[in-house]
C-alpha cells in the first residue's frame, strides 16, 4: 500500500508518497518523468489519501496524461470543478485510489488536532507566484510527509471501513479497481442498478403501505397526498408529544424531559431495507430484486452469529437507500425513495397510535420509539401490540430496557440501563473517539452529572489532560483569515484553550475586515498547535470557564435558563 499526498503551487508541485510494504519514501519534486515511471512500476498497488477521491487522483492523472498540475489544481481548487470532468480519458487510466476521508466536513488538519497531534502549517504560502526557494521546498516537504504520516494514523483509526470494503470485493468477485468507490456507487454495482434510457416522470405518485391502519391521525395521511412540495412540513401534536413530519422521517420528543421509570426503546430491525423487500419499495433499476433479500438475509445470518463478515454486507444494505435520492447513483429512483421514507414514517405512527393509550410517548424518531411504561407488569401489553403490529406489517422490532431518561430535545439525550450502561446522543453527551474529540472534559462532565451523579467541577478540576480541554477551530473558506488579539493568522485550524492570563487575547474569525466570534472560543484563550497527547494541564488554564460551559448544557437539558 501506498499512502500518498499532494501540495501544488504556481510553479512548483511535490508529492510524498509512503511505501508501507518495505517502509520507504519517494519524494518527486517537479519531476513528472520519474513520477510516472514510479507509478508504472506501482500501478497495481493500493494508492491511500486524505480527499484523494476529490484532489489528489486527478493531479497524479493529469501528471500522467501531459497536463500540469496547475491546470487541474486550478480547475478543482479555484473552479470548483470535480476533478473526473477536466479530462474524458481520466477513466482510462489504472488507479487503485482509495479515500480514507469519512466526514467531508472534516479536515485532515481537524482530525490531526482531535488527535492531539502537530497542526502547526507550512510559512510556505500557497499564494507565492514566484519558483519555490530551496529552503522552502524543504519546509513543504516536511509538512507534506507530516500529513502523509497523519493519513496513515487514520486510515489505522478508521481500519474497518478498509476492510469492509476489500472484504465486499472478495465476496462478489469484483475487480480491485472497484476500491476507488463509494459506498453507494458499490451498492448499486453490485445489485446492477442501471438508469433507465428514459427517465421517470413519476416522483410523487407514492403509495402508503397496504398493511397501513391510521384512524386517530389521519391529517398526516392528507398532508402527504396534498403535498409536492419538499420545503412543506406539518407541525402536529402527537400522543401529547410536538411531532414535525417531512421528507427526511418524522421526529418528535418531549423537551427538557428527565425521569426515572421502566422504559422501552423500540426500534424496527433494518427498517428501511425491510421495507424495500416486503413492500417492493427497492429501486426499479435494480436488475434483480431477489438479491437485495438475499443479501439481506446472509447479512442477518452472520450477524446472528457474530460473523465478521455482516460488516461489508451492511456497505450494500445501508447505502442503497441514500443512493436512489442521488441522480448520479445507477440506483436512482426517487418515488421509491419517497415511497421508503413515507411508509416507514406512517407505519410507525400507526404503531404509536396502537401504543398510545397504554403507556407515555417520550420520544420518536425515524425508525423507532421510546416510551415509558405506567407500571412495569405493562411489559406483556406493550409486547403483544408491538406482536401484533409485526404481523401486520411484516418488519421486525427490537426491545431494550431502560430505567433513566434525560432528554434536551429529539437530537439530544442520554439513556440509562438498569447496569448503569448509557446510550446517548447529540453534540452535549455524544460518545467521542480519537478523530471527534472536541471539549472532551465538557462532555464527561455533563454525562457523568446525570448518569453518575458527580458534581462537574469534581470532572473537570480533577483532570491534568490538557488534550480534554481541546477546542478545536477551523476558518471556513468564507472568512479571508483569523484574528488573535490584533495580530492578523495564516493557519485556518487552531487549538485553542480558556485561560486566565490577561496578556492572552481572543481569537475572531474575518470578513470583509470585519471581525466575528468563534462559537464557543472563550474571550481569552492561548493557542498551543503542537503536539499535546501527554502534556499537563498549565497553571494558566481557565478551569471555570468549562465548569460555566457544562453547567450551562446541563440546564439546557433541564430547561432552565440562568
Amino acid at each position: 500500500m501506498l499512502f500518498y499526498d499532494f501540495e501544488v503551487f504556481a510553479n512548483d508541485w511535490l508529492v510524498v508518497i509512503a511505501d508501507t510494504d518495505n517502509q520507504s519514501e519517494k519524494v518527486f519534486v517537479n519531476n513528472e518523468q520519474a513520477l510516472i515511471d514510479y507509478y508504472h512500476e506501482h500501478k497495481n498497488d493500493i494508492w491511500i489519501g486524505y480527499n484523494s477521491r476529490h484532489y489528489d487522483q486527478f493531479i497524479l492523472k493529469a501528471i500522467i496524461c501531459g497536463f500540469t498540475p496547475q491546470a487541474i489544481n486550478e480547475w478543482i481548487i479555484i473552479d470548483h470543478q470535480p476533478g473526473w470532468k477536466f479530462y474524458k480519458d481520466f477513466w482510462k487510466i489504472q488507479l487503485y485510489n482509495f479515500d480514507v476521508m469519512t466526514n467531508k466536513f472534516r479536515s485532515l488538519k481537524q482530525l490531526e488536532g482531535f488527535q492531539g497531534h502537530d497542526i502547526r502549517e507550512t510559512s510556505v504560502s500557497f499564494n507565492i507566484s514566484r519558483e519555490l526557494a530551496e529552503e522552502e521546498i524543504e519546509e513543504v516537504i516536511k509538512y507534506c510527509r507530516h500529513d502523509v504520516h497523519e493519513t496513515m494514523h487514520i486510515f489505522m483509526e478508521t481500519i474497518t471501513e478498509f476492510e469492509s470494503q476489500v472484504e465486499l470485493l472478495k465476496m462478489f468477485n469484483l475487480p480491485l479497481r472497484n476500491i476507488s468507490k463509494t459506498k453507494a456507487q458499490l451498492s448499486a454495482f453490485i445489485l446492477d442498478a442501471k438508469q433507465p434510457a428514459v427517465p421517470r416522470d413519476d416522483e410523487f405518485d407514492f403509495t402508503f403501505p397496504d398493511t397501513l391502519q391510521i384512524n386517530k391521525y389521519t391529517e398526516v395521511l392528507d398532508f402527504y397526498k396534498e403535498n409536492k412540495d419538499y420545503n412543506k412540513v406539518l407541525e402536529l401534536n402527537v400522543a401529547g408529544v410536538p411531532h414535525l413530519f417531512a421528507w427526511g422521517g418524522l421526529h418528535g420528543a418531549r423537551n427538557n424531559y428527565y425521569s426515572e421509570g421502566y422504559f422501552l426503546n423500540i426500534d424496527v430491525e433494518s427498517y428501511y431495507p425491510a421495507l424495500m423487500i416486503e413492500y417492493d419499495y427497492l429501486s426499479r433499476n435494480v436488475k434483480d430484486p431477489a438479491k437485495f433479500r438475499e443479501v439481506r438475509d446472509t447479512r442477518l445470518k452472520y450477524k446472528a452469529a457474530k460473523d465478521k463478515r455482516q460488516a461489508p454486507l451492511k456497505i450494500v444494505i445501508n447505502g442503497t437507500y441514500g443512493a436512489m435520492k442521488d441522480k448520479y447513483n445507477g440506483l436512482y429512483d426517487p418515488l421509491m425513495a419517497n415511497n421508503v421514507c413515507i411508509g416507514g414514517m406512517t407505519l410507525l405512527l400507526d404503531l404509536i397510535e396502537k401504543l398510545e393509550p397504554h403507556c407515555e410517548i417520550i420520544q420518536s424518531n425515524t425508525d423507532g420509539v421510546l416510551v415509558k411504561l405506567r407500571h412495569y407488569d405493562d411489559y406483556d401489553l406493550i409486547d403483544d401490540i408491538c406482536y401484533e403490529w409485526e404481523q401486520r406489517t411484516r418488519m421486525g422490532l427490537e426491545f431494550d430496557e431502560f430505567v433513566k431518561v434525560i432528554q434536551k430535545d429529539v437530537n439530544n439525550y442520554i439513556l440509562v440501563d438498569a447496569e448503569g450502561n448509557y446510550k446517548s446522543k447529540g453534540a452535549y453527551v455524544k460518545k467521542l473517539n480519537p478523530l471527534d474529540y472536541d471539549l472532551p472534559i465538557v462532555n464527561e462532565a455533563v454525562v457523568n452529572y446525570f448518569v453518575k451523579g458527580i458534581d462537574p467541577e469534581e470532572t473537570i478540576f480533577n483532570c491534568t489532560e490538557l488534550v480534554k480541554f481541546q477546542k478545536i477551530v477551523k476558518i471556513s473558506s468564507k472568512y479571508s483569515h483569523a484574528r488573535y488579539g490584533t495580530r492578523r493568522m495564516n493557519e485556518k485550524v487552531f487549538r485553542v484553550f480558556a485561560s486566565i492570563d490577561e496578556n492572552d487575547k481572543q481569537l475572531c474569525k474575518v470578513k470583509d475586515g470585519v471581525a466575528e466570534k468563534i462559537a464557543y472560543v472563550p474571550e481569552r484563550c492561548f493557542i498551543e498547535n503542537g503536539d499535546i497527547k501527554d502534556m499537563k494541564v498549565p497553571g494558566k488554564l481557565d478551569y471555570w470557564w468549562y465548569w460555566t460551559l457544562a453547567n450551562k448544557r446541563i440546564d439546557d437539558f433541564l430547561g432552565e435558563d440562568k
